[in-house]
């Protein structure tokens, strides 16, 4: 099994739920939730639950990647949760501009925050595996 360290002390031995990233991106989740259902109900088949799905695809995103054991596969699951995340905002800042935010800015802060622990996350993972490539590699069997 690869055994991967971040600068977080996260191995991909470890379950997803002990990465801090995932444990934000769950927070974030939650205060989407809480927003937007104050949305208008017209809303519910559309922006909300355009905003709901891309903020669950963050977490989702991060706990399937690593579950898969194998650091390129996370780094491309990782890779989709940055994109849910993009999209997120845009969600949210279109939501604002209707008015159905008056301040999404706290939000935006959260997501922020997921957003450079995602990046540092990736880094980590490309760090490693630059390093691991120009090594020899040894055949494990801890499964």
């Amino acid at each position: 099994m690869l055994d991967v360290r971040s600068r977080w002390g996260f191995t991909m031995k470890q379950h997803y739920k002990n990465l801090l990233v995932w444990q934000k991106a769950m927070i974030l989740v939650t205060r989407v939730y809480e927003t937007t259902r104050c949305f208008p109900n017209e809303e519910r088949y559309g922006l909300t639950s355009q905003i709901r799905r891309a903020a669950v695809s963050v977490p989702s995103n991060i706990a399937e990647g690593q579950a898969r054991l194998n650091a390129g596969e996370f780094r491309q699951f990782l890779g989709i949760a940055k994109g849910s995340l993009a999209e997120l905002e845009t969600q949210l800042l279109i939501s604002q501009n209707l008015g159905y935010l008056t301040d999404a800015n706290p939000l935006l802060e959260q997501l922020s925050e997921v957003g450079r622990m995602l990046h540092g996350l990736l880094n980590s993972l490309a760090t490693h595996n630059s390093k691991s490539s120009s090594a020899p590699q040894q055949p494990t069997t801890d499964i």
